[in-house]
């Protein structure tokens, strides 16, 4: 026994075009996952830069950055490090490549002589390229 379903002229037609609305869901969604995740990789050591006037250099693709914060802690990249691992730390970061450029920042209210004692901290472990950070002035210019 066997029934016949609409026979009577009501077949659906075939189309032939694909329904772009779950695609653009997705990217859209994508598109939020990211706007929110790319100001979470960009997490930096908070530091009160003082500025400069001369013209920006050439900036390497994996910069090694010790920060000198306020309270003058220590940071290389955006991990705190005690003064006393600072040699060890350094050598992780660079591979052991003592002719690695190190970049140094410092907050604007450390002293001069805070910061002289880490560069001789860095001649002490033998790096001898020290690269000093400040903001760009532009006003000055």
């Amino acid at each position: 026994m066997a029934i016949q379903l609409g026979s009577d002229g009501d077949d659906f037609a075939e189309t032939h075009e694909i329904n772009v609305t779950p695609f653009i869901d997705v990217i859209l969604v994508l598109l939020i996952i990211f706007m929110i995740a790319a100001p979470l990789a960009t997490v930096d050591v908070p530091v009160d830069l003082p500025s400069s006037t001369v013209d920006k250099q050439q900036r390497p693709d994996k910069p090694i950055f010790l920060t000198v914060k306020a309270d003058l802690t220590l940071a290389v990249g955006d991990d705190p490090v005690p003064r006393e691992a600072l040699t060890s730390t350094l050598d992780q970061a660079s591979h052991g490549n003592h002719d690695e450029r190190i970049f140094l920042r410092a907050d604007r209210t450390v002293s001069y002589g805070e910061v002289m004692e880490v560069m001789n901290a860095l001649r002490n472990a033998g790096y001898l390229k020290v690269a000093l950070v400040g903001l760009e002035d532009r006003e000055a210019k």
